[in-house]
């Protein structure tokens, strides 16, 4: 078997640049991360599925199988320097087996850039948010004047589009800027904004009245109300919410410098993702308790209670503005995570400029985009396996797609790359790859196999 160990390596050094602090790089995966699906996804999955039970098969998920994986992308992409795609080709070879491996970071590729494709639709809707946020329309709303809202928005389909259009436009030209012009300079200011502004509506949710209500809806498990199905939706937010199996934290890695920890780092996003997954609930199902609301009515949740509490508060105009321009922004660095293993790819396989990637990448996921869009007006009546063009894109990205890339990848990572590849990238073999090697062979494949072939039906 070829195995080549780092000593005698050449450094390899990334064809797009590299982040230029270990700040930048940890802000960027927690941009990455942190967004639609902490803030509107992990929310109203929670409501449909029990509340405390899903949060603590969520936070299990995170730990002992999002960690390891989360870990197993970086050190794969730092020790390639480029996109997923030839990443695991050159690894592959290198490490004396096949290029074939390539068909994985393939794989990731186009699983981002289908999540992308409903993202920026859901996105969007913040971008409209913050207009109606702006014209006062939430001031002294009900619970019912604040849904009317956004039914009536979500059921135009020329507004969803025009939204989706506009959030894909800005996402296009801040990839084509590039790592440090585009990406950093935006994550350094929004992420800290964001989780501030997050606390200052957990204050206000703690003197809603219902705050315990809400609390104990989120930390007191009811496994009864915690389906199979439950189960694969943790798995599938752990790796959505992480980034993981999309070729996003794998194309991150690659321009992460070398004497950066892959531990620290990994550790600080996945706590920083948490935290403010576990904050957003426990800003909403307070104020979902306080006004009436159902806490599994779906993805409108955030869409109905948030501006429903803004419409109370002293000011509500400002923050409300100001929150759903914070949201968005949240929404644009995980997009840039979505479209840079595409978009790098492009770069370096046709030598086309960053520019013109941006553009073709963002102009295909637009076009798909228009499915979702679609889905919740025009065609809301069209039905898949799983329901709507929105419903099936969701499923089988968070539920197959995710976790089998996922798989795969931390295989790749803890079999076929040598034990000396991997413990150089982690700082030795000391405890610490020990236990990641560990979680990684056995632990983590295991558990996402379980829940992947659950997924497909294999097991009943």
């Amino acid at each position: 078997m070829q195995q080549q160990e780092a000593a005698g390596q050449a450094p390899r050094t990334s064809l797009h640049g590299h982040w230029s602090s270990r700040l930048a790089f940890i802000l960027a995966v927690t941009g990455s991360a942190v967004g639609l699906g902490n803030i509107w996804k992990f929310p109203y999955l929670a409501g449909q599925n029990g509340g405390g039970a899903f949060v603590l098969v969520y936070l299990l998920c995170v730990f002992v199988i999002g960690m390891p994986v989360m870990m197993s992308e970086i050190l794969i992409g730092r020790r390639g320097r480029r996109n997923p795609v030839a990443t695991m080709a050159l690894l592959g070879e290198e490490e004396g087996h096949s290029r074939r491996w390539q068909w994985v970071g393939a794989m990731a590729v186009v699983t981002g850039l289908f999540i992308l494709s409903y993202y920026s639709v859901v996105a969007g809707w913040t971008l409209a948010y913050v207009q109606k946020s702006m014209s006062g329309v939430f001031v002294g709303a009900s619970p019912a004047q604040v849904s009317a809202v956004f039914e009536s928005f979500t059921g135009s389909w020329a507004q969803v589009g025009i939204a989706h259009t506009l959030f894909m436009a800005v996402t296009i030209f801040v990839v084509a800027r590039g790592v440090e012009r585009g990406l950093e300079q935006a994550v350094k200011f929004m992420v800290p904004a964001l989780i501030l502004l997050m606390l200052i509506l957990l204050g206000y949710s703690i003197n809603s009245g219902s705050f315990g209500l809400g609390f104990k809806f989120m930390f007191s498990p009811n496994f009864a109300a915690l389906s199979w199905d439950g189960v694969l939706a943790a798995m599938g937010q752990a790796f959505f919410t992480l980034s993981l199996g999309m070729g996003a934290v794998m194309a991150y890695g690659a321009y992460l410098p070398e004497e950066t920890s892959i531990t620290s780092t990994s550790a600080v996003v996945i706590l920083a993702d948490t935290a403010i997954a576990i904050l957003a609930g426990l800003v909403i199902f307070p104020l979902v308790f306080a006004n009436g609301l159902n806490p599994s009515e779906g993805p409108g949740l955030v869409f109905d209670t948030l501006p429903l509490a803004f419409g109370q508060m002293r000011g509500g105009v400002f923050f409300a503005t100001i929150f759903f321009v914070l949201l968005a922004f949240a929404a644009w660095t995980s997009a840039l995570g979505l479209m840079e293993p595409a978009v790098a790819w492009l770069v370096e396989h046709s030598h086309r400029t960053r520019a013109q990637a941006a553009v073709m990448v963002g102009g295909l996921v637009w076009s798909v985009g228009f499915g979702t869009v679609l889905s919740f007006n025009a065609l809301s009546g069209f039905r898949l396996l799983r329901g709507t063009i929105y419903d099936n894109l969701d499923y089988i990205t968070s539920n197959v797609m995710l976790p089998l890339g996922g798989l795969l990848i931390t295989i790749f990572a803890a079999w076929v790359m040598c034990r000396n590849s991997s413990a150089d990238e982690l700082g030795g073999a000391g405890a610490i790859f020990k236990s990641w090697r560990f979680l990684a062979r056995y632990v983590a494949p295991v558990a996402i196999a379980f829940i992947f072939l659950r997924a497909v039906g294999v097991l009943g």
